[in-house]
């Protein structure tokens, strides 16, 4: 019989650590939470100062009552859980449903699943830290309120199964706004001149207009384009300046759970719940050989924190395979700090250096093997040394005119001999040799018309960069935040890029209407600072929830009240096809949609089209609102798909472009509204005034 009980959340981790331990210990896991606030009620006794109501999950009963005998037999416990707040809460929520009041109980937690940071972590335990817990227990309140409060109201105002969020509202919102900013925004055409210019007969190179008069140009048109280049024929090149210089690319930092989600959607084009679930496999442990082994560190972090053990078998890796010019700055060992030994956040890395990717490869599935492989080379970069290149540029005058070229050369590939990604290499450039007074021959002159670009569409990667730097959530949070979103039909995604579905701008607009408070982001952000500060044991947790409720309350009841009064039900004019009863727009998980009345006695369904009472200026047929099958609206001919092919994301105004006979739509705000020719290869309406 074990004299010790571990608990550990996940079943994965079991066999692992029963082997690290021994037979003096017996591994149990609790699998995720075992209490939570109930699913059928809030849950919060907001009368009573917010005392919540925890009871025992579906399904954990049984496990509990197993784990409960278990605590019987064993001498000391130790709760085992994820190094976070919520592995923090959950052993204390394991402390109280295990009754574990007067058994010697220890809180551990190792950073990685290895059998050296395991036995380090029974050697010294600690004991619950209740200010980790009331941080979680904070944030886990707060999200209850924001979401159990406003969630029925979205099922009156659209229909039943939709939900607010508090991190989730603020996510869609900055979707919605992007999608706004893209759609109001009106390009503004300007030009720039690009001259080629040879020294003798050597090969000719590339310099661009910078300046007139020691001022930076701006070109706005063609003619303007055009007077500048007639007076650069009349006049000579000559070089006015040569400069050589040394630039530095800092090394890459190791991965944070941030940084990991952004580089595997860019390079690997996994979604953010891919990567996380991956993370999760290699974490707990892959079977090589016959040893189940952890082959990363804690996945859930946002320290770039690496420990000195870690730092030097990389250096040592470093130095043997690539020589000692390739190793970073080595710091002295930090000294280990007292009551510090299990330090949580630490930077997502390999567990051991020795397992490197091609040698595990077999071991690993195709995705595991390009997730480890991209944490592997990721860490041993950040502790390489850095890049170096030398800069070489150039200033070329032509009477009051004065171009710019460049080029680099690499001097030391550094980090990037081991993390250089395909977008990351450098371009090709055009080496010259040229000195200052120079002259210069003209071997081409080149006017170039470009046009103001709206900002880019967010994709997973970016929308997780723009959290982070917003300070909304926590990395922990991002993937299933962005996974909610898509499964309630807020947004899709198409080609990588996220948008906003005619649903979601209805339930943004109904959150900015009547919680502006909820769906800022600067309130959001802030109040993620103030978890901080309860993790902290700077802040009492219960105050935060004292503050923020009242006046959100009052919020609740004024929105119950006034969007009740509501009615969306649109009876339109056409028959349903089944009964004959004039159908009834329905709002579906796209949006709107025609529906019979008599439902559920008659199911018959048809897409709704909204006629805009424009004509199509290609057909002259009518000019519908419509949506794709993923639920973007667009503007399309009722004629499409038979005789006309005409569709547009902006509105058109029902005339054809007098310059290139293309459609003309209407772009920008209410109050700066232009009509713009919809070909982005015509500049119609796109010109800057002078």
């Amino acid at each position: 019989m074990a004299d010790n009980l571990v608990v550990v959340e996940s079943a994965a981790k079991v066999n692992t650590i029963s082997r690290f331990l021994g037979k003096n210990y017996k591994v149990e896991a609790s699998v995720g939470h075992v209490r939570d606030l109930p699913k059928s009620q809030l849950g919060i006794d907001t009368e009573n100062n917010y005392e919540p109501k925890y009871i025992t999950i579906r399904g954990k009963g049984e496990l509990l009552q197993k784990m409960r005998k278990d605590v019987k037999n064993a001498k000391c416990v130790y709760l085992a859980t994820d190094p976070d707040r919520e592995g923090e809460a959950i052993s204390w929520h394991l402390y109280n449903s295990l009754k574990l009041q007067d058994k010697k109980v220890y809180r551990i937690t190792f950073n990685e699943i290895t059998e050296e940071a395991v036995k380090e972590a029974i050697k010294h335990p600690r004991t619950i830290n209740m200010d980790l817990v009331d941080a979680q227990q904070a944030r886990r309140i707060l999200d209850r309120l924001v979401g159990y409060k406003i969630s029925p109201i979205l099922w009156k105002k659209i229909r039943k199964g939709l939900s607010a969020g508090r991190v989730q509202s603020v996510t869609l919102r900055l979707i919605s706004d992007r999608e706004k900013e893209i759609r109001e925004f009106i390009e503004e055409e300007y030009w720039s001149i690009q001259v080629h210019l040879r020294h003798n007969k050597d090969k000719a190179f590339e310099a661009k207009l910078d300046s007139r008069s020691e001022e930076k140009i701006e070109i706005k048109n063609e003619e303007e384009a055009k007077r500048i280049i007639e007076a650069c024929e009349k006049g000579e090149y000559k070089v006015i300046s040569t400069k050589k210089s040394t630039r530095i690319k800092n090394t890459v930092l190791p991965f944070t759970t941030s940084t990991l989600q952004q580089e595997a959607a860019k390079h690997l084009g996994f979604s953010t719940q891919k990567t996380m679930n991956i993370a999760q496999q290699l974490y707990e442990g892959i079977k090589v050989g016959k040893k189940e082994v952890g082959v990363v560190t804690y996945i859930r972090t946002d320290s770039i924190r690496v420990s000195d053990k870690a730092k030097e078998e990389a250096y040592e890796y470093i130095k043997e395979k690539f020589g000692e010019r390739y190793l970073g700055e080595q710091k002295q060992p930090a000294k280990q700090k007292k009551g510090n030994i299990q330090d949580a956040h630490e930077a997502i890395r390999p567990t051991y250096i020795d397992y490197k990717p091609s040698e595990i490869k077999e071991h690993l599935s195709k995705d595991q093997y390009k997730l480890y492989n991209m944490i592997w080379n990721r860490f041993i970069a950040s502790q390489m040394s850095q890049a170096e290149y030398e800069t070489h540029s150039i200033k070329i005058r032509n009477g009051e005119y004065v171009y710019k070229a460049s080029y680099s050369i690499e001097l030391f590939d550094g980090f990037m001999k081991v993390y250089n990604l395909s977008e990351e290499k450098p371009k090709k450039e055009s080496k010259f040799q040229v000195s200052e007074g120079d002259q210069l021959e003209c071997t081409s002159i080149l006017p170039l018309q470009h046009f103001t670009q709206p900002p880019a569409h967010f994709s997973e990667a970016a929308l997780v960069k723009a959290l982070e730097e917003n300070g909304v959530g926590r990395p922990s949070t991002y993937a299933p935040t962005i996974t909610t979103l898509l499964a309630r039909g807020y947004i899709v995604k198409e080609s990588k890029n996220l948008y906003t579905t005619e649903l979601g701008e209805v339930v943004n607009q109904i959150m900015l209407e009547y919680f502006d408070e909820v769906v800022d982001v600067d309130f959001t952000a802030n109040m993620e600072r103030i978890l901080d500060e309860i993790a902290s044991g700077n802040v009492e947790w219960k105050e935060i929830i004292k503050s923020f409720y009242p006046h959100f309350n009052q919020t609740v009841n004024k929105a119950e009240n006034e969007i009740q009064n509501i009615d969306l039900t649109e009876t339109t004019d056409i028959p349903c096809e089944k009964c004959g009863v004039n159908m009834i727009v329905r709002y579906g998980k796209y949006g709107k949609f025609l529906g019979c009345p008599s439902f559920p006695d008659c199911n018959f369904t048809k897409p709704w089209y909204e006629d805009t009472g424009i004509h199509c200026p290609l057909c002259g047929g009518k000019v519908l609102l419509k949506k794709t099958k993923k639920g973007r609206t667009y503007y399309g001919c009722e004629n499409n798909g038979e005789t006309c092919e005409f569709m547009s994301w902006e509105k058109p105004t029902g005339d054809k472009c007098p310059v290139c006979e293309d459609v003309l739509v209407e772009k920008g705000t209410a109050k700066n509204k232009k009509i713009v020719c919809r070909n982005t290869k015509c500049n119609y309406g796109k010109q800057n005034k002078k």
